[in-house]
């Protein structure tokens, strides 16, 4: 099995001082941009013949548009 690259967190992460920065929107505008990132990343996998991961991708799209749904939904 290939071995994953080191996942540590960037020195610039703000969660590490528990706050949000200016620029951060927050989970629901990250869920927004998940939502749509992995959309595209699902047409290429399956493009490429990568079924299984394009549904899984698809998953982690629906996941994300519900969290955004679930906050429309609690903002109402």
């Amino acid at each position: 099995m290939r071995g994953r690259p080191d996942r540590k967190e960037d020195s610039r992460d703000n969660r590490a001082c528990g706050g949000e920065s200016a620029s951060d929107g927050g989970p629901d505008e990250a869920a927004r941009y998940l939502a749509a990132a992995v959309a595209d990343l699902g047409l290429i996998a399956r493009r490429h013949g990568l079924e299984t991961l394009g549904y899984l991708l698809d998953m982690a799209q629906m996941e994300a548009e519900d969290i955004v749904l679930g906050a429309a939904r609690d903002r109402s």
